[in-house]
């Protein structure tokens, strides 16, 4: 009932959706006007009262279940059964059992989580003073207190905190796995109240702000001040879920309680993945439900030629019930049959397809073999429904950065006016090698110097100490133009907090080059210039985001000067530059073509002198904009667009990060697996080839390596199109599309591009704005074609969406089973569209592995898990399938033969105990044993011969082919099984004359020849 009531009021909620959330601090009846929900939480599906029909009902809703349920009701009915009830209700209730102990198990442990978070204590400001409540009696708009390594209780507006700059650091590892500590500000209007419980209960401050909802990393409201309106983002909010680190005390003021929250919006159903398998078990039981009526059918109608033909004889001492004729009695008949053939549906197949999966799913999590010690990750099978899906893969689409390389930075190298540095040249102006026996750059002149910090070419060090001045501009970029937070725990021991490595790489290479970040506040930024403190006035910040793909600062210095500083991608700046620039830009092209070249990461820098009167108007347009509710990010992005226009280039920044160990290797033998790689990365064209060429993707052998940059979709189509006809000059210029059905009842349209044989390896590389083109309806299939030719394809500067994309043409037109792997948040969405979506616990954070099926810490244990465990998974489950319908075929066609010998009466020819026990003991443990266990060859020689995993990918063990075979084999078996022991005891007699053939005899004879030859078939199965 409590369920229900809940169904009721979340449709009650939902027809009138909260459209702005306004509240007012310290004012309890105001926001209870508005019924916004309080801190409590419930995850629990269940009560004590609604757990026996819920989950009845969510069983039942299993088709096999319903199926028994029927057949049970059939057997209660004395004119059709001829078995007892126990034969369907033993295995009936034991498997509802089993599934209900468990699901209850799983709701009293998330009973248990919700009370004990429920009932945590946290300090609360009412009427004055601060109170100790639990969380379930937080209410929206109150103030609370937090302290160090509490967790946060709703979400909260910071108000203030005990660090100087109203700063508090939290860890949100239960919001999206990161560990590394993340630093959020309060407002100085806020700030200015610290701890004083008179000023914070004297706050009346009013917020409007956005809905409800799951975005955890954007927040749009206002909040206002007597008077005066303050724009909030989501730096100034703290989410439920985080953890309050290095920070003695803080106060917020609630928005969001309880489901309302971003936590608890985000732990809504994730997308529910099923195998191939899973499908085709599906359309076969469908199938064999008409074959069951198929069986019945004949079966009744023998009864009725049998009744007319021979049942007379019998009327005169065994006289029918008035009523009862030939078509009734084979009316009545065919509905015993359904109940005595009704094993051809195995009540137990789905139990131990779950019991398979799970332990399949232990043996992955078990593996040392995939165990990372340097960061004690294990390898996590985060789902047990899929593991034979890693079986049957044929597309891997894998990101770059952090996936295959180790997403460790280094500042390498550096193109300042023109001049590129970071090389060595000896005398002779030969470039030299660097190794770990070259001489380092000696940066003791700065006391604030990283010591870990490693750079080799002197003269960048002499360009910025004798005052270059478009060398000291560009390193004061770096020092200014980030979101990194300093910790200075010790004078001169300064420790960033970056969240992304390449942004801390960057921001301590300036530090090392003379100009250190010292410290942040909302208004200003104060860095230690050549030994010199200087403090800019950070007038605005034009956040990074994947679309705009730069950011950019607006900073006054002491003399009154105006500057833009941006970084970003160098195809973005450049579109932004002043015309003056352009030969500076072929320089820098060329320098940024070299880097690229080596693999290594760049940006682009460029600056822009503004003038004071534009900037008081555009900060005006700027201030409105940010406290606007509805459209914020759109009329943002319209005044960054105007003012990032007609900058100057300063130069451009080049970092390393490293391939990961066995990153080549793992490639090479997935390549001989017959698995394409396709490699979606936001990286430069240059880097991400020599990444590919570094990694075996890319190979000197290869035919061609095909390049596709045009910037209209006539010439993408025309490049796509050439690289084609290259590959496989006789194909048609249409593609070869198979239209299909499939589903439960050949209801879904499948349309299916068959692959093209091509000679020789091929690559292909395609760029972000060709691939945009290329992912249009009109120019997909063209795509798909010529990728799929390719051994190899690398798509570059694509967007997180673009991503997904890519992934969803491949399912859709290649009906091929597909993996993604990444280990950072813009993987995401790829990840959840492909069937199996692996998640690399890396520099990124935890936000790929939380939305992953599977996990570990090394790109290089993907082989591992494909060609070991994904093929002996499938190869088990295979097997079991197999044997499964081939003993519970055999079974039932035995009482089909029998059928002719006892004139159709729907007798059975097993003992009643013997068919209830049938699949549950006689013949479970066999089966489990082969399906856990099984190895047609160890891991060495899967590795060894990595083409032993083709046979999934052709779905070659199991499929319709391989039923209709074990059918026919089940019918061979049954008729051996049947007919010999029925000719042995046929017209038998004993010494004393008397007969041996009676039924009991006979049916234990059928039954032991039957257990014999279902344990042989088994043995052979696995040898």
């Amino acid at each position: 009932m409590g369920s229900l009531v809940s169904y009721f009021g979340e449709l009650c909620r939902k027809e009138k959706e909260e459209e702005e959330r306004h509240l007012r601090a310290n004012d309890r009846p105001f926001n209870l006007s508005y019924r916004y929900a309080n801190n409590a939480i419930k995850t629990s599906k269940y009560n004590i009262f609604t757990f026996l029909p819920l989950n009845l009902f969510e069983q039942f809703q299993r088709l096999a279940n319903a199926y028994f349920v029927v057949l049970l009701i059939l057997q209660v009915i004395p004119e059709i059964s001829s078995l007892s009830w126990f034969t369907t209700v033993v295995p009936l209730v034991l498997v509802l059992s089993i599934t209900a102990v468990k699901d209850a198990s799983d709701d009293i442990n998330r009973h248990k989580s919700d009370k004990q978070v429920n009932n945590r204590r946290v300090d609360v400001l009412i009427n004055g003073e601060l109170r100790s409540e639990k969380w379930m009696n937080v209410q929206v708009g109150d103030i609370i207190k937090l302290e160090a390594n509490h967790f946060v209780t709703a979400d909260l507006l910071l108000l203030s905190s005990s660090e100087p700059l109203n700063l508090v650091y939290i860890e949100t590892a239960e919001l999206d796995g990161e560990t590394n500590l993340k630093v959020k500000q309060a407002l100085t209007v806020t700030g200015e109240m610290g701890d004083s419980i008179e000023a914070l209960a004297d706050f009346s401050g009013e917020v409007r702000s956005e809905p409800p909802n799951n975005r955890l990393d954007k927040f749009r409201g206002i909040l206002t001040v007597n008077g005066e309106v303050y724009a909030l983002d989501n730096d100034k909010v703290l989410l439920r879920g985080c953890t309050l680190r290095n920070t003695e005390w803080c106060f917020g003021l609630v928005i969001f309680g309880g489901p309302d929250t971003k936590l608890m919006q985000n732990s809504g159903k994730t997308t529910f993945k099923r195998t191939s398998v899973d499908h085709l078990m599906n359309v076969l039981v469908l199938c064999i439900f008409g074959f069951l009526a198929s069986m019945c059918t004949i079966l009744a109608i023998g009864n009725a030629i049998w009744e007319v033909r021979e049942g007379s004889a019998f009327t005169a001492f065994l006289p029918r019930p008035p009523g009862v004729n030939a078509a009734f009695s084979s009316f009545l008949s065919f509905w015993s049959y359904v109940i005595i053939l009704n094993t051809v549906v195995p009540i137990s197949l789905y139990v131990s397809v779950e019991i398979i999966r799970l332990g399949n799913s232990f043996f992955i999590d078990w593996d040392r073999k995939m165990y990372y010690p340097k960061m004690d990750t294990p390898a996590q099978a985060r789902t047990t429904t899929l593991n034979e899906e890693l079986g049957q893969i044929k597309y891997i689409f894998s990101d770059k950065t952090g996936t295959l390389t180790q997403n460790i930075m280094t500042f390498n190298k550096c193109s300042i006016n023109g001049k590129s540095y970071g090389e060595l040249f000896d005398f002779s102006g030969q470039r030299m090698e660097i190794t770990e026996e070259t001489q380092k750059v000696d940066f003791s002149w700065n006391q604030l110097a990283d010591p870990k910090f490693i750079f080799h070419d002197y003269s960048l060090v002499e360009t910025v100490r004798e005052g270059n001045p478009e060398a000291q501009a560009f390193f004061r970029l770096l020092a200014l133009c980030h979101t990194v937070m300093p910790e200075e725990k010790t004078e001169g021991e300064l420790i960033y907090q970056a969240q992304s490595p390449d942004e801390g790489a960057i921001v301590t290479a300036a530090r090392n080059f003379g100009f250190a970040f010292r410290s942040r506040m909302p208004e200003t930024i104060t860095l230690v210039e050549m030994g010199k403190q200087v403090t800019y006035d950070l007038l605005a910040v034009l956040d990074f985001n994947n679309v705009r793909k730069r950011m950019s600062v607006i900073v006054r210095n002491r003399e009154g000067r105006l500057t833009l500083y941006s970084k970003g991608a160098d195809t973005i700046i450049f579109e932004r530059l002043h015309p003056s620039c352009s030969k500076l830009m072929e320089v820098t092209t060329g320098h940024l073509n070299e880097y690229a070249g080596n693999g290594l990461r760049t940006l682009a820098l460029a600056y822009k002198d503004l003038d004071k009167n534009y900037v008081e108007d555009w900060m005006q347009r700027h201030h409105e904009a940010s406290i606007a509710i509805e459209g914020r990010e759109e009329k943002l992005d319209e005044l960054y667009e105007e003012i990032e226009k007609d900058m100057l280039l300063l130069g451009a920044t080049a970092v390393e990060d490293k391939l990961q160990d066995g990153v080549p290797q793992t490639i090479e033998q997935l390549a001989k697996a017959d698995i394409k790689i396709w490699v979606l990365t936001g990286d430069k064209q240059e880097t991400a080839e020599n990444i590919g060429y570094a990694c075996n993707m890319l190979r000197e052998e290869m035919k061609e390596v095909f390049i596709v940059a045009a910037n209209t979709a006539e010439g993408v189509k025309e490049e796509l199109q050439n690289a084609r006809r290259k590959m496989c000059p006789e194909a048609g210029e249409e593609p070869d599309v198979t239209k299909s059905r499939a589903g439960l009842f050949w209801l879904q349209k499948k349309e299916t591009v068959k692959d093209e044989k091509v000679d020789g390896d091929y690559g292909l590389v395609i760029n972000g704005h060709s691939l945009a083109f290329a992912l249009e309806k009109d120019l997909q299939l063209e795509l798909l074609r010529t990728a799929c030719m390719c051994q190899t394809v690398i798509c570059c500067r694509v967007t997180p969406l673009q991503k997904a994309q890519v992934v969803q043409v491949v399912k859709k037109y290649k009906q091929a089973v597909t993996l993604a792997i990444g280990d950072g948040a813009n993987d995401v969405s790829m990840i959840k569209a492909a069937h199996i979506g692996v998640g690399i616990s890396g520099q990124e954070g935890m936000q790929a592995v939380l939305s992953s099926d599977f996990s570990f810490a090394q790109f290089r244990y993907l082989q591992r898990l494909l060609l070991v465990h994904g093929r002996w998974s499938y190869l088990r489950m295979c097997k079991f399938l197999r044997y499964f319908f081939y003993k519970n075929f055999t079974f039932t066609f035995v009482h089909f033969w029998y059928a002719f010998f006892c004139g159709f009466s729907a007798q059975t020819v097993y003992d009643e105990w013997f068919i209830t026990l049938y699949n549950l003991v006689y013949t479970a443990l066999p089966v489990l044993g082969m399906s856990l266990f099984d190895q047609d060859v160890n891991d060495r020689w899967s590795f060894q011969y990595p083409q032993l995993y083709s046979p999934g990918q052709l779905n070659q063990y199991f499929n319709k082919k391989a039923f209709v075979r074990c059918m026919m084999h089940s019918c061979y078996s049954s008729l051996v099984l049947f007919f010999i022991p029925w000719a042995a005891m046929q017209d038998t007699v004993r010494d004393d004359g008397k007969d041996i053939a009676d039924y009991q005899s006979f049916a234990l004879l059928a039954q032991t020849c039957l257990l014999i030859a279902v344990d042989v078939q088994v043995r052979r199965t696995v040898m």
